[in-house]
């Protein structure tokens, strides 16, 4: 596996890749790798034969009050995960690299509609920097395939329609979430936990299960069983940012009337923010 620190780098590498008839698969990430990240690596060598992997945290899509200066840099430990995986290159840019204007007179991509409400709402101009960032790399690598885990439920809607609207000849596969045997979904954000913290954080995923079970056995007051979901994920002393019931395709409020739901799930245990889902289908 190569490492390429510059734009001029990666396209070289992938021209080589496309002229030996190479289909060319795409994982983007933010870097502090886990067994979740490996599984993308994973699933984009089985559809592709020679696998692009980029290490960047994304500054655009980070709030003014969010950790983007904390955020683990783990390059080394990435590498040989990456290389177990199945990576053929990882593009690792520095900020100016991505942005060699500055990012206040950078172009932004913006998808409306799917990037409100949900984790829209609460991290304001986030999506804008997720859209932006990953239309970017699109460019850059031109995959024929890119793939992004279902754990982040929204920002996988928004990209496929991205893609969608921008006509862009990829296709955009969604790898499911990969849990820890107590059930948590596993997350680079994980490590901020407390051991005690870390006892408690299973349950937003025990919440969205029994939410969803009680949806798959005929239960349709979404109201009544959000609202138990809240004060059962406060009494475990996480404290609830949103828990929702929505349309998967186009993350509107659900009805009863809908066969197609996704619960979504964020909370907050001490300062670390949890975001989990449960993608159903019902009778």
């Amino acid at each position: 596996m190569n490492t390429v620190k510059t734009v001029r780098e990666l396209r070289a590498a992938v021209a080589r890749a496309r002229s030996e008839g190479k289909r060319i698969g795409l994982a983007p990430t933010m870097g502090n790798l886990h067994s979740g990240h490996a599984a993308l690596i994973t699933k984009a060598a089985q559809r592709a034969d020679f696998v692009v992997a980029t290490s960047f945290a994304n500054p655009l899509q980070f709030g003014a009050n969010e950790d983007l200066a904390t955020y683990p840099r783990t390059l080394a430990a990435d590498q040989e995960k990456l290389l177990q995986a199945g990576c053929h290159l990882l593009f690792t840019p520095s900020v100016e690299e991505m942005y060699p204007h500055g990012m206040n007179d950078q172009t932004i991509v913006s998808v409306p509609v799917l990037s409100e409400g949900l984790c829209g709402a609460s991290r304001p101009g986030h999506f804008d920097g997720v859209a932006t960032v990953v239309s970017k790399l699109f460019n850059m690598v031109q995959p024929d395939l890119a793939v992004f885990g279902e754990k982040d439920f929204q920002q996988l809607t928004v990209i496929r329609a991205l893609v969608r609207d921008l006509n862009m000849p990829i296709q955009i596969i969604g790898e499911p979430t990969v849990r820890d045997t107590d059930g948590l979904a596993l997350s680079s954000r994980n490590g901020y936990l407390t051991p005690e913290q870390r006892a408690i954080a299973p349950a937003l995923y025990q919440v969205i299960t029994r939410i969803g079970a009680a949806i798959r056995g005929g239960d349709r007051d979404f109201a009544q069983l959000l609202e138990t979901g809240k004060r059962d994920l406060a009494a475990k002393g996480l404290r609830p940012d949103y828990l929702e019931v929505r349309e998967a395709a186009q993350l509107r409020p659900a009805t009863a009337a809908d066969t197609d739901l996704v619960i979504l799930a964020a909370a907050f245990l001490g300062t670390t923010r949890l975001i989990d889902n449960l993608h159903l289908t019902k009778d």
